[in-house]
């Protein structure tokens, strides 16, 4: 993380791509063990722990000047435990996987383009003020 409160958003862009790194080896994990009995499908909570963090502001930019991103965290934990699409009691469903995979892979190009951008606007203030 940058330690300045002009690198706010890029701060919260990494956490998030961090996140999206994670939930990558999860989901790659849980593919990994499709065939694996009595395996549970894995996923990553986080994006529900940025949302409480910035609501209730005024606005979005105080919210993230406020934000203490050291208490937001990416977890990981057992989805539907109890639930078994099969008599070998694994839940890992590869159509679901492939999809989920896809999508976070979209996810994480986006939260790193997204970051690109943000730099790139502040060497374009910095390249104007010199």
């Amino acid at each position: 993380m940058i330690g300045s409160n002009a690198y706010n958003y890029i701060n919260v862009l990494d956490k998030a791509s961090d996140a999206s790194w994670l939930r990558n080896e999860v989901i790659s994990n849980n593919i990994a063990n499709v065939d694996t009995p009595n395996y549970k499908r894995k996923d990553v909570q986080f994006e529900a722990y940025l949302k409480s963090a910035v609501e209730g502001g005024d606005s979005l930019d105080e919210d993230i000047n406020n934000m203490d991103l050291n208490t937001i965290d990416a977890t990981t934990y057992t989805e539907f435990s109890g639930l078994s699409y099969r008599f070998d009691g694994n839940n890992v469903d590869i159509d679901t996987e492939s999809a989920e995979l896809a999508k976070n892979q979209i996810r994480y190009y986006t939260l790193l383009d997204s970051m690109t951008q943000e730099f790139s606007r502040i060497r374009s203030v910095l390249n104007k003020n010199s």
